[in-house]
């Protein structure tokens, strides 16, 4: 007579008076274990589980606890230098099988579990009304001038151009407010041999949308200069 039995999260086929080490168990050395978890039964007649028998049941002695054979664990990466050697000696008990029986195992009674106490009612207390509290009310953001291409003044280039809308001169009406000194300095480091004496009054005639006084004032330019 034989039985599959599972002890400690492991299967096995045990026998009467047969020895099996199984990880280690948590009863002491001499005492006696049950296993209830039977999953085959052959007593000539063999009989499966569905997973378990119900009633079978393998109990064994506990002989002794001690640990397996150390097992070596090594880890090594190719062309990288990197090894690692660990060892590993395993937990174990070795039991002996007492008996098995087929049916009429008494299993521990399960315990009742205990009706959770009601709590005391909580009484609930009247919602408090929150005032409401006005809104602050958002200012609208002062509105920035849209930047004039300034390249269409006589003089002005791209670099020029990108210099003054930095320097704060980003429309026709500002670098017409603006003196050729100011202007001056403002491209000091982009000007070349500009002369910004004109731009003002070009700036004027643009931003006062006199293209056509502008175009007459330009052809007489050059570069910029009278």
């Amino acid at each position: 007579m034989y039985a599959i039995v599972e002890i400690a999260g492991q299967q096995f086929k045990v026998a009467k008076d047969q020895k099996v080490y199984v990880h280690r168990l948590q009863d002491k050395e001499g005492s006696k274990v049950t296993f209830d978890n039977v999953l085959l039964l052959d007593d000539g007649k063999v009989t499966l589980g569905a997973p378990a028998i119900e009633g079978a049941a393998v109990t064994a002695k506990i002989l002794k606890h001690l640990k397996g054979d150390k097992v070596i664990v090594f880890k090594k990466k190719r062309r990288k230098g990197y090894k690692v050697k660990n060892g590993h000696r395993q937990y174990l008990s070795e039991i002996q099988i007492e008996s098995i029986v087929a049916s009429g195992a008494k299993k521990a009674p399960a315990k009742k579990a205990e009706a959770p106490k009601k709590a005391a009612p909580v009484k609930k207390e009247a919602p408090v009304k929150a005032e409401k509290v006005a809104a602050p009310k958002k200012t609208a953001a002062p509105k920035k001038a849209k930047a004039d291409d300034l390249k269409k003044i006589e003089g002005i280039g791209p670099k020029i151009a990108e210099t003054l809308v930095a320097g704060g001169i980003a429309t026709f009406a500002d670098l017409a407010k603006a003196k050729p000194a100011k202007i001056s300095e403002i491209i000091e480091g982009v000007r070349g041999n500009h002369i910004p004496d004109t731009w003002p009054q070009q700036a004027k005639l643009a931003a006062d949308g006199k293209w056509d006084e502008l175009k007459e004032l330009q052809d007489k330019l050059d570069g910029g200069k009278a």
